[in-house]
């Protein structure tokens, strides 16, 4: 890049990783040099900053086609170890959603409304290499004559398996209490009575989505780290709501955009994709995400450059108003209080409880960190790009 010109396309910082001459940042280094630099300056020099979160992701699954039968089957109802799979698509294609509870769970046998093994465990071991069991019955036709069949399979049996999230990556969520007068159990984790707590589920600064908060950078076909593999943004997640109230340089105040992505299963590590028993809650799918964000400009740097301070969450009360489906904000925190591990709240010290990891979000951005400055990963053109608002 010339000397003092301050605007790039994708095009030339993978011809730059190409030849080994691209510089890559981690969020957090980056927030470090645009606080010195500025961002002009930093748009100079930096040529991608990578993200990372890691985090229970409830809107996850995966398509599977577990294989043809002698005879063949039109499998209606499917249960792979006993987590029932929606089988309405074709003949042997299911989705395995995350969140979906084994049928006679022991623990809810004691404890009812809890559980302990899920579609997302059901992911997990396929990840792990472990077998598992498919059971399917169908109703019987001319064509798929069979109505039941038994096997026992690994993941590297199948001869497709697509990890396929509705909704990941939020790129800023609620600081969830409970102003209630007892314990309640929540995908936000255990909340206290009257404000005892407070859980938090976004990695702050190493967020993607707090890094490119108008979305410019993204959209279909954008190449991300997924599960420890390469993956894919196929389009803007469920709920993806780019009309979220924003503060300084159009950071979100509320829970704001979220990602449609998908990754070939058979190339995660389980390190980076692991199901979770949430007590109360039931079971969901922990995922790794990452997303490099290319340094096209100024505006880029300085979006990168966000610090925790600067970055704040809405306080929700999950034991009155978030199950009547109102989100009432009673105030806001920043992510560097959250992250210190105690915030004020109603004139008291209370907990700060994160329910994602900022140590492995960390590792995520630089392992793609690595990915890009080895060559073994290019950045990609979004082919279209992520609903969003006007940049102000």
């Amino acid at each position: 890049m010339a000397k003092g010109k301050a605007t790039r396309t994708i095009k030339e910082i993978n011809k730059r990783i190409k030849e080994g001459k691209a510089v890559v940042v981690t969020a957090d280094k980056m927030t470090e040099i645009v606080k010195r630099k500025g961002p002009a300056k930093a748009a100079r020099e930096i040529d991608v900053v990578t993200t990372g979160t890691f985090a229970p992701m409830c809107s996850s699954g995966a398509f599977i086609n577990f294989g043809p039968s002698k005879p063949s089957i039109k499998a209606s109802k499917v249960l792979l170890n006993n987590v029932p799979a929606y089988g309405g698509l074709a003949a042997v294609d299911i989705y395995l959603g995350a969140t979906e509870p084994a049928e006679d769970d022991p623990l809810n046998r004691v404890y009812p409304g809890q559980f302990k093994y899920g579609g997302g465990h059901v992911i997990h071991d396929l990840v792990k290499g472990k077998k598992i069991i498919i059971k399917a019955t169908g109703y019987g036709t001319d064509c798929y004559p069979n109505q039941e069949i038994e096997k026992k399979v690994a993941l590297s049996d199948l001869p497709y398996a697509l990890l396929l999230n509705p909704r990941n990556a939020y790129q800023n969520y609620n600081c969830a209490v409970n102003l209630t007068s007892k314990t309640i159990y929540t995908y936000m984790g255990v909340l206290k009575p009257k404000g005892g707590n407070a859980n938090y589920s976004t990695s702050g600064l190493l967020s993607p989505l707090f890094n490119d908060p108008y979305y410019l950078t993204l959209g279909l076909g954008t190449r991300i780290f997924l599960g420890g593999a390469q993956g894919y943004i196929i389009g803007p997640g469920t709920q993806h709501d780019p009309g979220a109230p924003r503060g300084k340089n159009g950071v979100p105040l509320s829970p704001g955009g979220t990602l449609m992505v998908m990754g070939n299963l058979k190339e995660m590590h389980p390190k980076w994709i692991a199901g979770v028993s949430m007590l109360g809650y039931g079971c969901s799918l922990a995922v790794g995400l990452g997303v490099p964000i290319p340094i096209l400009n100024e505006a880029m740097a300085r979006y990168t450059g966000v610090s925790d301070e600067e970055l704040f969450a809405q306080i929700i009360d999950y034991g009155h108003d978030y199950p009547k489906g109102e989100a009432k904000s009673l105030g806001r925190v920043s992510y560097a209080e959250l992250k210190s591990g105690t915030i004020r709240f109603n004139g008291r010290d209370i907990s700060a409880v994160p329910m994602s990891s900022h140590v492995r979000a960390l590792e995520i951005a630089n392992i793609l960190k690595g990915w890009i400055e080895k060559g073994d990963f290019y950045l990609t053109e979004p082919q279209v790009k992520l609903p969003t608002v006007k940049p102000v």
